[in-house]
């Protein structure tokens, strides 16, 4: 996973606007937990990195700072946050009244061409091997991308996007804690119950979906204690150096 996230990062266009493009490099990889919580980061090694000057960097580090995904420390330098577990709870808990609202809008009146697409990413979710996390991740996305774009929400989805990445990093860092199996025969209760027209099944379907995570995540906390947000001055850094 690493050396394939490191080969896209050299894909900085020029020509286009740097510092959203390096944001988004950036966001990829804490996400992804390629760069970890705890792990410094520096704007002269970034910059040397991608070949750019160090004020796009600055830039990019405080959106990231704005998303909670690292933290800046005037004097003691800058670092990836640790996963802040009251926003994983928030995106849960925005992801479940939006996405119940969508499934049954779509059971409401189901479509037979989006429960022939859900059908779709479902078996190419079941395809997937089971130790690849960035594929069962992105596959797992499409389906709920899916779900909002055949409700006529796909402006909704994009949204849920930019508040679900501590969501996201824990999904990452535990993917092999995290029931595959169990998750994707959820996705199919789901899919069922819209093509049925059952809006009170396929919204309760979806709300035990969204619902999993809250019993997986003490486990996964404590499989990974260092990663979660602490009292404030109980952290520690790592200075690390991006790898090429």
């Amino acid at each position: 996973m690493r050396d394939a996230i490191a080969a896209r990062d050299t894909a900085i266009n020029r020509a286009a606007p740097i510092v959203p493009q390096l944001h988004i490099i950036l966001r990829e990889r804490i996400i992804r937990n390629d760069l970890r919580p705890g792990d410094r980061l520096s704007e002269a090694d970034i910059a040397r990195r991608y070949g750019i000057s160090r004020q796009p960097v600055r830039e990019a580090f405080i959106r990231l700072a704005l998303e909670g995904l690292i933290t800046i420390r005037p004097q003691r330098g800058t670092s990836v946050a640790r996963i802040a577990l009251a926003s994983v709870h928030d995106a849960r808990f925005l992801r479940e009244a939006i996405e119940a609202d969508i499934v049954r809008l779509l059971a409401e009146d189901p479509a037979p061409a989006t429960v022939v697409e859900l059908r779709r990413l479902i078996d190419r979710q079941q395809a997937i091997e089971a130790s690849d996390a960035p594929g069962f991740i992105a596959a797992d996305d499409a389906f709920h991308r899916a779900l909002a774009d055949g409700a006529g929400k796909a402006g909704i989805w994009a949204r849920v996007q930019g508040l679900k990445a501590q969501m996201d990093r824990v999904r990452f860092l535990s993917f092999a804690q995290l029931p595959a199996p169990k998750l994707v025969a959820q996705h199919v209760l789901i899919v069922e119950a819209i093509a049925a027209g059952d809006p009170d099944s396929a919204e309760r379907a979806a709300r035990l979906h969204l619902r999993a995570i809250l019993q997986d995540l003490p486990r996964i906390v404590s499989a990974h204690p260092q990663s979660f947000d602490a009292p404030e001055g109980a952290d520690t850094v790592r200075a690390v150096r991006l790898r090429d």
